[in-house]
């Protein structure tokens, strides 16, 4: 679960992390308020779970309240990535001397949280990893032990001569790092971490992410989610207890299985398609959760065709095919379906299917190629 950038400085700022003031506005009104409030020169911010929010036009300077009043008229409403600006944050702006980068990402292949630090700050990481990667020093963390003083030191002069400098930004460190295992984060950055020309050492952005599986553990975070700030259709893939993650391909999976959703997109490359999605139906027998799958994919105008790939153990294959018999009649395709089903009453899925004019192979990569040919606009064999 993603917060926005105010929710995450507030939890930092708790933390003990400098970070300039500032609040959320609805409504240009509000915004001038707040500008008045604060006082001086301020930035107006967009507040939406995308990237390049400043190259959208999304984050402005403005030097008076009024200025701020018709800044926040135009971000309010704008669309970034697709997703509509409905708050803006009104923050004091700072001077810089100075810009830094610090995040702590949780990384897989060691299985600890990796702190990744770069004076190279203000832009996006993964562009300094691909230009400048000796720019970057990575540290992972033994949770057992926790971040070190010293550890924290060595990341701080990796950034900055100035012992003072050093110090500020290792005691910032060592708060985002609390934050970071206190919530259950599985990312957690400060970009830009700045530093002023009096020397201070401050944050001036700040983006979190949290893990799902924290969540029943952290009520107070899981009332921070956005729904208007996400992805219609995770949204309602979540609310219908399935896994679903958006992707930019044109070939809709639906799959019981993590690990088959992963395998059904890897042969989907494999055989020269793109795939529009990884959506895990689970493993339980609810023909709903099919007519759920089948209504979120059908909403995704770039979905070509969709793919089918059910090995039934505990999913019986003709709960499947009733879902998808059901899903149809009520919302007939536009758009071919591919069906591969195996195991679990396969032989009545497969009944079922043909009553209603369906057809369905038991083999995976027949199945994929000709999802991979229809999607090219080519015809089903």
């Amino acid at each position: 679960m993603n917060i926005h950038e105010y929710q995450a400085k507030d939890i930092l700022r708790a933390a003990g992390v400098p970070i300039p003031p500032g609040e959320i506005a609805h409504t240009a009104e509000e915004a001038e308020a707040i500008a008045t409030k604060i006082g001086g020169m301020v930035v107006v911010k967009a507040q939406v779970h995308a990237g390049g929010r400043g190259k959208a036009g999304g984050v402005k300077l403005a030097k008076t309240p009024a200025e701020a009043k018709e800044i926040a008229s135009k971000i309010l409403g704008m669309q970034i990535k697709g997703l509509t600006v409905y708050t803006v944050l009104v923050t004091a702006a700072a001077d810089i001397a100075s810009e830094a980068y610090v995040g702590i990402i949780l990384d897989r292949a060691t299985k600890k949280p990796v702190f990744m630090v770069s004076p190279a700050g203000g832009i996006d990481i993964e562009e300094v990893a691909a230009s400048t990667p000796e720019k970057i020093l990575k540290l992972p963390v033994d949770t057992r032990y926790g971040l070190q003083p010293y550890q924290a030191s060595e990341l701080g002069f990796f950034l900055f001569d100035d012992v003072k400098k050093v110090r500020a930004a290792s005691k910032i460190m060592m708060a985002l790092y609390d934050t970071f295992m206190k919530n259950g984060c599985s990312l957690a950055e400060i970009n830009p971490l700045v530093v002023t020309p009096a020397g201070e050492v401050v944050a001036l952005d700040a983006k979190m992410s949290i893990d799902d599986n924290e969540l029943d553990r952290h009520p107070e975070l899981a009332a921070l989610r956005d729904e208007t700030a996400e992805e219609h259709s995770e949204v309602e893939a979540r609310n219908a207890n399935l896994t679903f993650i958006k992707l930019d391909g044109d070939v809709g999976c639906v799959v019981n299985g993590a690990g088959l959703a992963m395998a059904t997109m890897d042969l989907v490359k494999y055989y020269g398609g793109s795939p529009a999605n990884f959506l895990d139906i689970g493993g339980s027998s609810n023909p709903e959760k099919v007519v759920n799958a089948l209504k979120i994919i059908t909403e995704d105008p770039s979905v070509k065709v969709i793919l089918f790939n059910i090995f039934g153990g505990i999913t019986r294959t003709d709960d499947v095919a009733n879902g998808i018999v059901t899903a149809t009649k009520a919302n007939p395709l536009k758009i071919p379906i591919v069906i591969r089903l195996t195991g679990t009453n396969e032989e009545i899925a497969m009944k079922i299917l043909t009553e209603n004019g369906f057809t369905a192979s038991s083999d995976m990569d027949e199945a994929v190629m000709k999802a991979v040919e229809l999607a090219k606009g080519g015809k089903a064999a």
